[in-house]
């Protein structure tokens, strides 16, 4: 019988580079090495070793979305696949749902709800602006909603939607369970999940956490969990179901093969969350991309958001007219070995401060190639002034230590 030939292919040391790029982008982020190691290590997915990782997962979890509900979970998949768990699971066919959208991430919820049968109506926000509270309660008056979705940091345009608390509350105020997408901001700035009144929140594993891609992790609350006990309907996502993942992650039964070493990355980067406190990593992001900030703006360069709702954890950078944005991002790749973000639509280009990311050294080098490269491009700027500024941001400041390498 005639088989088909084995295709000629080169091993991964043809393909990749010789020097890691350094990831300076939106996503993913440098991991560090213990989350590496961890993820070289492969355990089976039932029994006692895996049910101690995965009671510290959810307990270091619950720490990070600041919650006291029991109903922490990981996914095997992107961040997107946690959005959709969540939806899926909390929005009934024919159920009312309120969809905040300021980008490209936030209108994915939307699509989601509307895709397992909700009756979504869209608050679209104006290009580069937050959600106001006036805004969203005018309709929740109106609309008798059972779900919103909002997003706390709009990764595709930097927005920052900086009255999440306040709407949260006002939902929950009208009897309207919240969905939070936290993927480019948990464990970079404060969310409250209890306190602020939230009854999802999700999160990728390859941004804040600076863990690896793939395996991701949300929490329900208690009263979000009721519901989905509650619902009368058997779900079409078999995967996401969420009462079949708490076999695995609260019942230590099988649901599927868990993607053990995912989880165990997890596990250390969430441990390496914990070890750094909250307070001191809010304290660090902020200090680290104000300093870039200031550093981009002092060369003369345009930040696309303004101040008062401008995302820390990626920063949007206009490019100069007549320069390409590709071309400085290539520039950078192959000379300089940083990759940065292109973007969805607008014509900025966007660098990363998460987790990792948010280090004195790296900002340091990627100020460098980005200037560099923009120049190499025909861009007119003061590179000079942007690397001086850059250090008096993070050297004027009494937590500047929190900026440095472990």
């Amino acid at each position: 019988m005639e088989m088909f030939q084995p295709p000629s292919v080169v091993s991964l040391d043809h393909i990749l580079p010789q020097e890691p790029l350094l990831m300076m982008g939106a996503g993913p982020v440098p991991i560090p090495h213990k989350v590496a190691y961890a993820n070289s290590i492969v355990i089976n997915h039932l029994g006692e070793t895996m049910n101690k990782v995965i009671e510290q997962v959810k307990e270091m979890g619950a720490y990070v979305f600041q919650t006291s509900s029991k109903h922490v979970l990981g996914v095997a998949g992107p961040g997107s696949a946690a959005m959709e768990m969540a939806i899926c699971n909390l929005v009934a066919p024919d159920s009312r749902v309120l969809s905040i959208c300021n980008g490209y991430f936030s209108r994915r919820m939307a699509e989601m709800a509307t895709r397992v049968g909700g009756k979504v109506t869209v608050l679209d926000i104006a290009d580069n602006l937050a959600a106001e509270p006036a805004q969203v309660e005018q309709l929740l008056k109106e609309g008798n909603f059972q779900t919103l979705t909002i997003v706390q940091g709009e990764t595709s345009n930097t927005v920052f939607n900086r009255h999440l608390e306040a709407i949260a509350r006002l939902a929950h105020s009208y009897g309207c369970m919240v969905i939070v997408d936290a993927v480019c901001t948990l464990s970079t700035m404060p969310l409250e999940m209890d306190r602020w009144k939230v009854d999802a929140v999700i999160t990728g594993g390859q941004k804040g956490l600076a863990s690896i891609p793939g395996v991701s992790l949300l929490a329900f609350s208690e009263q979000a969990w009721k519901r989905i006990e509650a619902r009368s309907h058997t779900i079409a996502h078999w995967c996401l179901d969420a009462l079949l993942a708490d076999k695995f992650w609260n019942q230590k039964s099988y649901h599927y093969t868990a993607p053990v070493s995912g989880i165990l990355a997890l596990h250390e980067a969430l441990r390496l969350v914990c070890e750094e406190t909250l307070p001191r990593r809010f304290a660090r992001h902020a200090l680290c991309s104000k300093a870039l900030q200031r550093g981009i703006e002092a060369m003369g360069l345009r930040l696309l958001v303004s101040e008062d709702v401008r995302l820390n954890s990626v920063v949007g950078i206009t490019v100069p007219e007549g320069i390409s944005g590709d071309a400085v991002r290539t520039h950078m790749s192959r000379v300089h070995r940083v990759e940065i973000s292109g973007s969805f639509g607008p014509n900025i280009v966007r660098i990363g401060q998460m987790g990792e990311q948010s280090r004195a050294h790296n900002l340091f080098r990627t100020l460098h190639a980005f200037g560099s490269s923009l120049q190499f491009a025909g861009a007119s700027l003061d590179l000079p002034a942007g690397i001086a500024e850059l250090e008096k941001g993070l050297s004027n400041q009494s937590d500047a230590s929190v900026a440095e390498s472990r």
